[in-house]
This record gives structure tokens, sequence and C-alpha cells, in this order.
């Protein structure tokens, strides 16, 4: 049997647990709701999955190597909250507390990280699940070495789930996504290309090089 390597995109599921837990504080006041949450959420993997390697993915920060390319790049998204900030830097506390590693990379983002582990793991025969459910992510799912895992829908994304939702197979997300663009990140796309016309294009032409 294959082993198994579970990569947690740390703050992607540090968001979506402050925004389904209470507002929970420590005996010293500083605000853990987040935490707690995710702290749950890694503890539960590790007891049912119970993977073979587990670490975690983090952003480094706001400067990347995209935002050198593009200064616009997420420049419409607001500052974290204010209860949520204090949380960031206690994901690596816990991460340790329960005997994993958090991995990250000034100049890149956690998808990054994900990315390089998935492919170094895949070449090493060992089969990768990402704990996410971030659409970029899904251009590197592949049946039989590497699918997505949502814990908080207990959903797995497959390469079938990756065709329902982008109409083209991983491999040519990218192609994809590049004339949808991402209103979630401020990357323009194609006037007038939306989801549907760009997989039609994509799966007419094979890729966006010939297409253009």
């Amino acid at each position: 049997m294959k082993k198994k390597l579970y990569i947690i995109d740390g703050y992607g599921f540090l968001f979506r647990a402050y925004h389904v837990m209470p507002p929970l504080t420590s005996p010293e006041g500083v605000p853990v709701g987040a935490v707690y949450g995710f702290t749950n959420m890694m503890i539960k993997l590790l007891r049912e999955h119970k993977p073979d390697f587990m670490a975690v993915a983090l952003d480094s920060g706001k400067e990347t190597f995209r935002t050198a390319l593009y200064t616009n790049y997420k420049a419409n998204r607001p500052e974290p909250p204010e209860d949520l900030r204090p949380q960031f830097p206690l994901i690596r506390s816990v991460v340790e507390a329960v005997g994993l590693k958090s991995f990250e990379l000034a100049g890149y983002e956690a998808d990054d990280v994900i990315a390089t582990f998935a492919k170094r793991a895949k070449e090493q025969g060992i089969e990768v699940t990402i704990v996410s459910s971030d659409k970029d992510l899904m251009q590197l799912v592949q049946d039989g070495s590497v699918q997505m895992y949502d814990p908080v829908k207990a959903k797995y994304i497959d390469e079938a789930a990756v065709m329902e939702k982008f109409g083209v197979i991983p491999a040519k997300v990218l192609d994809a996504s590049a004339l949808i663009g991402d209103s979630s990140d401020n990357v323009p796309g194609a006037p007038g290309i939306g989801p549907k016309t760009a997989a039609e294009l994509i799966n007419q032409f094979d890729n966006l090089d010939d297409l253009l």
C-alpha cells in the first residue's frame, strides 16, 4: 500500500474556522476561537484518517513573487479582522504542540509550498491529500496520486469533481483560469469570457497558447 501524506492549507482553514466558531478568548483575553476550530480539525484528521505523514503549509506574508509581477494582485482584499490577527502566530505553536511541522517560504504562498510537497511526494510514490477547498489547488488533482479533501464538508475532490466545476481536466485548469480571471485575487480575465466559454475554448484548442 502507498504511504499517505496530508498537507493542510493552514491559514485557509483558520479563516474558515473563524467564520464558524464562536468568539472564544483565552483566560488572558486573547481571541482563540479560530485556533480552537483549526486545532479540532487537525486532531480529527490525525485520528480518523491516520496519514503516514502530515504537515501544515502557511503563507509567509503579503509580498510574494506574484505581487512583484502584478502589483494589484489581491489588492481588493480587506485587512483581516482585528480579533483574527493575534491568532495567526498561534497556529505555529498549535502545530508544534501536536507533533507536526509547519512550512512557509518568504516570497511564496502556502499554495506554492503545497504544490511543491505534492509534486515531490508523488515522485516518490506517496499518495497526497491536500486538505483545502481552494479552487486554485484543483489543478494539482490527479486520480491515484493527488486528491483534495474538505474536512468541513467531509468531501473528497477528485478529477471528476474538478471536471464538474471547471469543465476541463485538472491539467487544463490553469489555462481556463487565465481566461476566466479570479475576482477573489483581483486578477482580470479575458473580457466577455466566463467559465463555460473558457472550458469550451480550452477543450477545443487544447491549451491557451494554441488558442491565442
